[in-house]
């Protein structure tokens, strides 16, 4: 059943891609809205999977890289079904979708099986510490779908006040996951400390997890100071996603530590 709960939204998520992409070539609306209606489905899916997950293993289902790569594609849904509800931007999507169904198939790469919780993250701040991480990724992703947005539409001379709100779009969602990464940084090196004796170990996830905080400070600080144009700004949140997919997956497979389970 879990399986099943698993790989029927990325079916529909890869089908609503299929759509999404077909009805913008040939301007076909409903085509677009059948798309949608495919990858919110695909969303309470994967919803109601990880909820099921969670129960079974009674736990968090955030504990590994199957875990949380199925989180983090889930956390790209829902924030991008708020912005569509709040911002009314169908150009999010076209970028946004083929990234929830990319990252839920590196997930169906990762082993599935539910294991027991390691005794290092047997701890209070394990929901917090993961949980901000999910939703602060979701947030550079989407900050770097809208980044692509800018860049496209700049070179075809799009209108200014289409610009400077995908622009002010990019800042908010760089400001939120920025928020949540001093977040993820500040309750792991509490985390760190009660499990290791240690704030700070300079543990390969730790430097990278440092290295990307750093990236979106130099952008929020270029951001509010306006000392560089929109247009780089665009460029900074659009080069920095690989620095987040680095963190996420990179870390874990090419520099093994501390956080090798994660």
């Amino acid at each position: 059943m879990l399986n099943v709960l698993f790989f029927a939204p990325l079916v529909l998520f890869f089908v609503a891609v299929i759509l999404e992409f077909g009805g913008m070539l040939f301007r076909k609306d409903q085509v677009t809205r059948i798309a949608w209606w495919l990858f919110l489905a695909g969303s309470l899916l994967l919803s109601a999977y990880l909820v099921a997950r969670g129960i079974t293993a009674g736990r968090i289902p955030l504990s590994n890289q199957f875990e949380f790569a199925t989180a983090f594609a889930w956390g790209v849904a829902v924030m991008l079904i708020v912005l569509q509800k709040r911002t009314r931007a169908e150009w999010i999507r076209a970028a946004a979708m083929p990234m929830v169904f990319l990252i839920l198939s590196y997930a169906a790469l990762q082993p599935r099986e539910i294991t027991e919780l390691m005794p290092a993250l047997k701890s209070a701040w394990f929901g917090l510490h993961i949980g901000s991480a999910v939703f602060a990724y979701a947030s550079f992703v989407l900050a770097g779908c809208a980044g692509v947005r800018y860049l496209t539409l700049s070179r075809k001379e799009g209108s200014e006040n289409q610009l400077m709100q995908i622009d002010y779009l990019c800042y908010r969602l760089v400001a939120l996951g920025f928020l949540l990464l001093t977040v993820v940084i500040l309750s792991g090196a509490i985390w760190a400390e009660q499990a290791w004796s240690a704030f700070w170990t300079w543990d390969p996830k730790e430097t990278w997890a440092l290295i990307t905080w750093i990236l979106y400070a130099i952008y929020l600080h270029l951001r509010l100071r306006r000392k560089v144009s929109s247009k780089v700004m665009a460029w900074i949140v659009v080069i920095a996603v690989p620095v987040v997919l680095f963190t996420f997956v990179g870390v874990n497979t090419l520099l093994p530590g501390l956080h090798s389970y994660g």
